[in-house]
């Protein structure tokens, strides 16, 4: 792994990005952004994650975060694990995913190429932190991340993505607690 992607001050505000191994996309069903929103939910309540930004995509999250507890790695690495097992099993048992069976080969022929990986890898193994050091980088990485849906073409404003922190920044409440920068 490179070294321009690790966290190396522990105490810092980061940008992360993570996406689907091959960039599938695999957020296409409510139940599946569920899982992302409940699991970032989860580790805020209980592993010290501060989340600032956040938009999850069809194939890749973005979010700018703090670990209270310094170990933005570890918190990340298990929010990933647990949501890489956790989507696979819905994916398994949800009788209306017509993708079921490539999907879950593409997580098979990933995990065969992957040292570290047991069985499926749904997940690309970085997550491209980036310390945000200065409130000009913050603001453009959050025009960035809200930004996201809109430059895919799924809305015409960055507030009426369900799944992202732009509806908060707009003076709404979205589906996470946020801290604001």
């Amino acid at each position: 792994m490179s070294r321009k992607y690790k966290f190396y001050n522990k105490e810092g505000l980061y940008f992360v990005s993570f996406a689907t191994i091959n960039w599938v996309d695999v957020f296409v069903r409510e139940e599946y952004f569920t899982i992302l929103i409940e699991n970032l939910d989860y580790c805020q309540r209980n592993k010290g994650l501060e989340i600032f930004c956040w938009c999850i995509m069809p194939s890749h999250v973005h979010l700018i975060i703090r670990a209270i507890d310094k170990n933005p790695d570890v918190v990340l690495g298990r929010f990933k694990e647990f949501t890489s097992k956790k989507l696979q099993k819905a994916i398994e048992g949800n009788v209306q995913e017509s993708r079921k069976e490539w999907l879950l080969r593409m997580f098979e022929e990933a995990g065969l190429k992957s040292s570290n990986v047991k069985n499926r890898q749904l997940w690309q193994h970085h997550n491209k932190p980036i310390e945000l050091w200065s409130s000009h980088i913050i603001d453009q990485k959050v025009e960035y991340i809200h930004n996201n849906p809109v430059a895919a073409g799924f809305v015409a404003e960055p507030l009426y993505w369900k799944y992202s922190s732009a509806i908060d920044y707009s003076g709404g409440k979205g589906l996470l607690d946020i801290a604001f920068v």
